[in-house]
């Protein structure tokens, strides 16, 4: 890529100061508002200008208050009659006003008697707009909004914007900040695609502000109002340019071709018992082209829970061995890299590769043993934890990397683990799904292969409501399903976000399971065990000498035992949407039927009933997900601190979702033309990332 040019260079674009100067410059902010707003993240002009209002006020004026709502907003033309001062320090000050049908007063507390003799004039008229509300029958207006002669009566908006505040920040010096700040909001070369800001009659960047400040009705301030859905679109847009810009850098890295000829994969196929699904062979068909290509593959792979993610990881790893190179798989602990082992020794066993495994737990000589192994390459496939970052583990030629339940994991580790091969591709597994919007959002810089089917011969599972009430009866369940052979996890209540009362809660239920089992039947799992204890009782819980497994909610994602067939989540109301679906998908991995069992604390309240009748109603993750994401919104349902989803100002990821489509497509398709964005409309977009504060973006263009 071309060096950029000067103003990129140098820094923002000179049209775009005015918009970055000091926000004292601004009509009414002096150091200490300044203090304020700044303390909001409000820091110049700009930010401002992308404070949109959250509501308004009607201030149409009516011919009188009678047959006005009450108590509610009037405004209305009056004379002014009688001013009766308090009697007392202190006390009201009423002045007696008529309008065209009615008399009723303006009433002010702690006023100065000159200051309401200047301000309503007696004998005169005056437009007074502010809440009424009826006081022993008469109307009355307690400190008016607004007091205008009749000469300047334009100066009130018929609809007036109210703005989110800053505490100490009033509503008057906000809205005469942002108008001083949209006087100086420049005329700017446009950066939407022409076709698409035509067929979505989108205003251009300055007159959507405008709108979007002065709305004239309700309408205009939700997300479908044209100028709000521009403001928004731009910000998706300068959010997609940048993660494609990351993109096209990390393709534009030297890559490795890894074609295999398919003869691995067609014997692991052949031994079968079924066919893999439509989403499955469309998923390992998406993998194998990009590895075939000298570009790195940056590839997720989203699959709900039992999808068969697994099976398509295999088949990646399968066409790295063939094209002579090796695979990793990364799980984020040593039970779910085990788990991983042995689920897949039998499909290597018919492939015909050396798979082996890496945790913290080698040592000595026969972790010296392997680490040469792979040197040599007579290890074929590792799969391990992130015992495989550390530096004396070197690979003969690492082509995949594939890292199983990302979250877990941190980009700079992902990266890391890219760096042991040479330009090795990398694919990233979860099994939460994610709506379409945040997946952009979070994952725009990857390409997505999406599992939305269950592989044949997985029975659903049964999910129930339970009162508390009935507990003994979910008890005397568990009692008789282990008589039969069935295992069971019991998952304790969140308590108030605290892990030592979460752990009180289960050493409770721990403690009344043993009075009614047998003891050696029950066991415990939380987050304050060591490592090595809590991998003790899970292994004997996966050998099925432990019948109920009593836990908190570190049961492990992924985490298969096929002969658990009962979920018990007690105060179900307490967990969110994705984590009750993760939870329930522990079970349901056997030829048995499997229920779960929602135990809630009557009487729920909306927001709970809700979510558990979704989970009754429905096992499609990717549904649950989108109702997760209607009722919590975009930064609970993936964990802020973890998300890598960023903060709009403008934009709402939960009713905006296709605009970010668009946007992907788009900024894409822009780079794709122009990758140096040196055309007119790509100086736009360099303009837009300024605008935007996508400073990491200009530095991809900058060094590109």
């Amino acid at each position: 890529m071309a060096v950029a040019d000067r103003s990129v260079m140098t820094g923002r674009p000179e049209v775009l100061f005015p918009l970055f100067a000091q926000i004292t410059v601004l009509d009414g902010i002096g150091p200490k508002t300044a203090h304020l707003l700044e303390a909001a993240g409000q820091n110049a002009p700009r930010d401002l200008l992308m404070t949109l209002p959250q509501s308004g006020i009607d201030r149409s004026v009516r011919a009188t208050v009678q047959g006005a709502e009450l108590p509610g907003v009037v405004t209305v033309e009056v004379t002014i009659g009688q001013h009766r001062p308090p009697r007392t320090k202190g006390g009201a000050y009423r002045v007696t006003v008529m309008d065209a049908s009615t008399a009723f007063q303006i009433v002010f507390f702690h006023a100065r008697g000159d200051y309401v003799q200047k301000l309503l004039p007696t004998g005169e008229k005056r437009v007074v707009s502010g809440r009424v509300e009826l006081f022993d029958g008469m109307p009355q207006m307690v400190h008016p909004d607004h007091v205008l002669a009749e000469d300047r009566m334009e100066e009130l908006p018929t609809f007036e914007p109210i703005y989110p505040l800053t505490g100490g920040v009033t509503q008057k010096v906000m809205s005469r900040a942002v108008r001083d700040a949209l006087s100086r909001a420049p005329q700017l070369d446009e950066w939407i695609d022409p076709a698409q800001k035509a067929k979505a009659a989108w205003p251009s960047w300055q007159a959507a502000l405008q709108e979007a400040h002065a709305p004239d009705a309700v309408s205009d301030l939700g997300p479908a109002a044209p100028a709000r859905e521009r403001l928004a679109y731009d910000e998706f847009l300068a959010h997609q340019l940048t993660l494609a810009l990351a993109r096209a850098q990390r393709r534009r890295a030297p890559g490795v071709k890894s074609e295999g000829n398919g003869r691995l994969r067609a014997r692991v196929l052949a031994g079968l018992p079924y066919r893999p699904t439509d989403a499955q062979s469309r998923a390992i068909d998406e993998i194998t082209a990009d590895m075939a290509i000298s570009q790195r593959m940056n590839r997720l792979l989203q699959g709900d829970v039992g999808a068969g993610k697994t099976l398509v990881a295999f088949m990646a790893l399968l066409t790295a061995v063939e094209a002579g190179g090796q695979g990793v798989l990364m799980a984020p602990t040593s039970i779910l890299a085990l788990q991983h082992l042995e689920s897949l020794q039998p499909l290597a066993e018919q492939a015909g590769v050396v798979l082996d495994i890496l945790t913290g737990r080698d040592k000595g000589a026969e972790r010296a043993a392997k680490l040469q192994a792979l040197v040599r390459g007579n290890i074929q496939i590792l799969v391990g934890t992130h015992a495989v970052f550390q530096d004396d583990v070197q690979f003969r030629d690492l082509r995949l990397a594939i890292v199983d339940e990302q979250h877990r994991f941190g980009v700079r580790q992902r990266l890391k683990l890219g760096e042991k091969g040479i330009a090795a591709d990398v694919l990233v597994m979860t099994a939460t799904p994610i709506p379409r919007s945040l997946a952009l959002a979070q994952y725009g810089d990857m390409d997505v292969s999406v599992l939305d089917e269950k592989p044949p011969g997985r029975k659903p599972v049964k999910t129930a409501l339970v009162s508390s009430e009935r507990l003994d009866e979910v008890v005397a369940h568990l009692r008789d399903a282990v008589s039969k052979g069935r295992q069971a996890y019991w998952v304790c209540p969140l308590v108030e976000e605290s892990e030592v009362m979460d752990l009180a809660a289960a050493e409770e239920r721990f403690k009344h399971l043993r009075s009614v089992f047998d003891e050696t039947q029950i066991g415990l799992v939380h987050g304050q065990m060591p490592h090595s204890d809590r991998d003790a009782t899970m292994a004997r819980f996966v050998l099925g000498e432990i019948k109920v497994l009593v836990a908190t909610t570190v049961i492990e994602v992924g985490v298969n035992v096929p002969n658990a067939s009962i979920m018990v989540i007690e105060r179900a109301e307490h967990f969110g949407l994705a984590q009750l679906h993760q939870l329930r998908g522990r079970v349901g991995r056997g030829d048995q039927a499997s229920t779960c069992l929602l135990v809630y604390q009557a009487p729920l309240g909306d927001a709970g009933t809700q979510r558990l009748r979704t989970l009754r109603e429905t096992e499609d993750g990717f549904r649950i997900s989108e109702v997760d994401l209607e009722m919590r919104g975009a930064g609970d349902v993936i964990g802020t601190a973890q998300s890598g989803v960023p903060r709009f100002r403008i934009a709402d990821l939960e009713h905006q979702s296709a605009l970010m489509a668009i946007a992907q497509s788009d900024a894409r398709r822009l780079l794709a033309d122009d990758p140096n964005l040196t055309s007119p409309r790509g100086q736009a977009a360099r303009t837009l990332l300024w605008l935007m504060r996508q400073d990491e973006a200009i530095r991809l263009i900058s060094v590109g």
